[in-house]
């Protein structure tokens, strides 16, 4: 699994272009991972809620809860699906728009500074291995592309306290081989 480091892009994935993004500001090092958990509906898994979602596709007759969603202008760069699916939705060199209002070690606005990966799961539920593997996978394709990275892997909740929990209690942050508070 390799990034091409001109273009943004992951091989080894599906592409689904989000127009939810934009540049990074000048001379951003790219050094922190965060780590997501979203379904869609809530709790069911499947389907291609999530594509549409991260796209503003999302028909909000679908589901009740896509109501209150659907005019959201979300995104992540990656989605790692259950079984194993990797879905890109913004090179790794643009600002997806997937943190929020965010500290990461006293630093504001981590989307300027971060790549975002979501895992199709919830905030309680337990990760499917090939999520790991697929998770570990790419982080060491960024780390390879983007350096700075290193050991800088962290959680939604950790740069979100209080106002996000994921990818919560569900995720084993062993499994993946990484220390984690």
């Amino acid at each position: 699994m390799e990034i091409n480091k001109t273009t943004g892009l992951l091989d080894e994935c599906k592409q689904c272009p989000s127009p939810n993004k934009d540049p990074r500001p000048e001379n951003t090092s790219i050094d922190l991972v965060v780590v997501h958990s979203i379904s869609l509906p809530p709790g069911e898994y499947g389907g291609n809620s999530i594509e549409q979602f991260f796209q503003n596709n999302l028909d909000k007759n679908q589901h009740p809860y896509f109501e209150e969603i659907h005019e959201m202008q979300v995104s992540s760069h990656a989605l790692i699906k259950r079984n194993g699916e990797i879905v890109q939705f913004v090179p790794f060199h643009e600002r997806a728009w997937h943190a929020g209002k965010s500290n990461y070690q006293g630093r504001e606005r981590c989307n300027d500074f971060s790549i975002g990966i979501e895992l199709e799961g919830t905030d309680t539920d337990i990760f499917e291995d090939i999520q790991y593997l697929q998770l570990a996978k790419i982080i060491t394709a960024l780390q390879s592309a983007y350096p700075n990275i290193s050991d800088h892997i962290t959680g939604h909740s950790d740069i979100s306290p209080g106002r996000k929990n994921d990818p919560g209690t569900g995720f084993i942050w062993k499994k993946l081989g990484l220390n984690h508070s």
